[in-house]
């Protein structure tokens, strides 16, 4: 799982979003108890990267479209920082936000638009996009019971020193 191997075929499918100064700007932002968006992103990222991965599916879109899932650039924790019910919101705002940075596949749009599936009610259209919303729901699980930091999830990914030397 934390192989170099898998590391840096991972890290070759986001090395041109990862340099992008809005997907930086994640770090800035927080998402759930002492890990911020960028984290968390690329922790889904990596969770569904390696999921695809072993079952044969599109790992690069999945990988890719896990990273940009969450890039809506506010603290939803903060009332009054967005408008409507930031769970049912923030997919389109990633979406909006993914589409001036890069160009997306139907695949990676898909999976952003569609991560909060059921709560965002349409059902996503490719495997992968199920696969990184399984994902999400799971590594905020992981976060939110520490253990992210348990397991030393931005150390082994070089999610810290990576972020702080772009």
């Amino acid at each position: 799982m934390w192989s170099l191997a898998n590391r840096e075929e991972f890290l070759a499918c986001i090395a041109d979003l990862i340099v992008q100064p809005e997907v930086q700007e994640m770090a800035n932002v927080h998402q759930h108890v002492d890990v911020n968006c960028l984290e968390h992103c690329i922790f889904v990222s990596y969770i569904s990267f390696l999921f695809c991965k072993r079952f044969g599916l599109n790992f690069v879109d999945a990988a890719r479209g896990a990273l940009l899932h969450d890039l809506f650039l506010y603290d939803w924790h903060i009332k009054g920082s967005h408008k409507g019910l930031h769970g049912f919101t923030h997919p389109k705002t990633a979406l909006q936000n993914a589409s001036k940075i890069c160009d997306l596949t139907e695949k990676e749009k898909d999976i952003i638009v569609k991560h909060m599936w059921p709560l965002t009610i349409r059902l996503p259209k490719y495997r992968e996009s199920f696969v990184v919303s399984g994902a999400d729901k799971l590594c905020a699980l992981a976060e939110m019971l520490h253990i992210y930091h348990i397991l030393k999830v931005g150390l082994r990914l070089n999610v810290v020193p990576a972020a702080a030397a772009l």
